[in-house]
């Protein structure tokens, strides 16, 4: 039986078929959005499936008009993907203080199979104790005492698809060593992080690998990515910065940081010899 999609995924898929048909039926999208009396922006958004659930049952039903989409088995699926689309999802009651463009993230690692990450900084937030990820957030941003509390109690909950009983999100992450050295809130709070991930990466589900410093240059000097992996849909890579988000999507960008991974892995240390190194500087925090 497959899982069912939730809204993050429902939206990309229903985008990604809207846009099929629309190159389909040879128009182009500033043709589309004329007709239907809006702007490009939205017609991007509509088929990129970000920013949220923008499409209404009236543009489904008008864009298939304008597509030639006749068949009412087929208008009507469409129409069931905007449904599954628009259900809230868990992390919408914290609107208020989550990060532009972070809540499709947060909607794409809940639908998602698999996660695999590269983290050259810090230690990945699917992994983060509530007290290293108060240290996290204190440190890069001006919030609210309340904003922060709503915040790390986010990242905790986001953490769940890591113990759900159906269908646990298969997690493979590799960590810098200087994500593990420095210590983040501090050394108290650094060795319980690391003694965290030593007990999740037990799990069978899990998976980490540290790189050492001993490697010298890699390819992961570029930034930190995730690439999350779907039953019924594309896979994605997330890239996060000060200057925004990006969601990769096109394969042959996907395929680079496949690539990237693969290479990263190869370099790290095996995940029992990566459990030591971290029970090391865990002692070393003492």
């Amino acid at each position: 039986m497959s899982r069912k999609s939730g809204p993050a995924v429902n939206r990309r898929q229903l985008g990604a078929e809207l846009r099929r048909l629309r190159e389909k039926a040879g128009l182009r999208s500033e043709a589309v959005a004329r007709e239907l009396g809006c702007s490009m922006t939205r017609i991007s958004r509509i088929e990129t499936g970000k920013g949220g659930a923008v499409a209404k049952p009236d543009d489904v039903r008008r864009l298939c008009a304008l597509y030639g989409v006749t068949a009412e088995h087929q208008v009507e699926m469409l129409l069931d993907m905007l449904a599954g689309s628009q259900q809230p999802g868990w992390w919408e009651s914290y609107g208020d203080v989550l990060p532009s463009g972070l809540e499709v993230y947060v909607g794409l690692e809940t639908d998602a199979l698999a996660e695999k990450a590269w983290e050259p900084l810090l230690v990945h937030g699917l992994l983060q104790t509530p007290e290293y990820a108060r240290a996290v957030i204190e440190s890069w941003n001006d919030h609210r005492p309340s904003d922060i509390d709503a915040l790390v109690e986010l990242r905790t909950q986001r953490q769940e698809v890591l113990f759900r009983t159906a269908d646990p999100l298969e997690l493979w992450i590799v960590l810098d060593e200087a994500a593990v050295r420095r210590p983040i809130g501090g050394a108290s709070v650094m060795r319980e992080q690391l003694l965290r991930v030593v007990e999740v990466s037990a799990l069978p589900n899990v998976t980490v690998q540290v790189l050492p410093y001993a490697k010298g240059g890699h390819p992961g000097l570029g930034g930190a990515f995730s690439l999350m992996e779907f039953e019924a849909d594309d896979p994605v890579v997330y890239v996060e910065s000060q200057a925004g988000n990006l969601y990769l999507q096109k394969r042959p960008e996907v395929r680079r940081f496949v690539s990237t991974l693969d290479l990263l892995r190869a370099m790290a240390l095996a995940p029992d010899d990566t459990r030591a190194l971290l029970r090391d500087a865990a002692e070393e925090m003492r």
